[in-house]
């Protein structure tokens, strides 16, 4: 195995690990293939994280939902957002060629900074359960959800698992574990159809995505098992730490 693969190995592992807690994982191993692969086309360094991606985020998603105390999952409302979500995406794909994605930056990069303040400023801000939206109007909130994050995962894609777990903290009232847990079945949709994406168009390097997905899901495993262990008190720190770094990351690039 050359070492390029190695250190590939690595950031995919620390990316899975992040990306079960708090989402944002991206931002972690997208970079990192960028900077390993400079002759590899973009689009195909795209269709190659994806796969390392998809398959850390189901591992998450399993030991969020199986074991002897799975964490709640509200399905009706959630299977809606993730449908819609993954609807959404494909078209975000579509768009990308007709949008200017610098447009972007500056409306995300405000968003995480509400985002950061309001979850610093309110300590009690996803530490408990109480789902506070419920029939027609949960389905809703989640069908606008799910357009809307969908859409922004396929045309920009970065930081769209903490935006949506801030999201269901926010919008449905859920705790941070629970929204965890919810955002990764969204993010399971918008995978799988950016994916098919990709494979459809020939998109993927396998001889650099399985080794990836194979540590990124050994990742996730043990970032899933730490995040039900520490509970919510210590995923909302970590949110706190992982939405600071983005936007720091995302006002160089706006800014530099």
């Amino acid at each position: 195995m050359s070492v390029t693969l190695l250190l590939l190995c690595f950031f995919a592992f620390l990316a899975g690990f992040i990306d079960a807690m708090v989402g944002g994982g991206g931002l972690i191993q997208l970079p990192a293939m960028l900077l390993l692969l400079p002759e590899v086309p973009v689009p195909t360094v795209l269709g190659t994280s994806k796969v390392s991606g998809l398959a850390g985020t189901a591992v998450a998603l399993h030991r969020y939902l199986g074991g002897p105390n799975p964490v709640p999952v509200r399905w009706r409302t959630v299977a809606v957002t993730a449908l819609v979500a993954g609807a959404f995406a494909l078209l975000g794909a579509r768009a990308v060629s007709g949008l200017h994605k610098e447009a972007v930056r500056p409306l995300v990069l405000g968003l995480l900074v509400l985002m950061a303040a309001y979850t610093a400023w309110r300590k009690d801000f996803g530490s408990r359960h109480a789902p506070r939206l419920h029939g027609r109007r949960e389905i809703l909130t989640g069908v606008g959800l799910g357009a809307a994050l969908g859409f922004y995962d396929g045309f920009f894609g970065p930081g769209t698992g903490s935006l949506l777990l801030f999201a269901f903290v926010g919008l449905f009232g859920y705790d941070f574990l629970a929204a965890s847990a919810s955002a990764k079945v969204v993010n399971v949709a918008t995978n799988v159809v950016s994916l098919a994406y990709f494979i459809y168009s020939g998109q993927v390097l396998y001889q650099v995505a399985l080794p990836m997905a194979a540590c990124n899901m050994a990742g996730s495993a043990l970032g899933a098992r730490l995040a039900l262990r520490r509970g919510t008190g210590f995923v909302r720190v970590l949110f706190l730490v992982v939405v600071s770094g983005f936007i720091l990351k995302l006002g160089w690039e706006t800014f530099a």
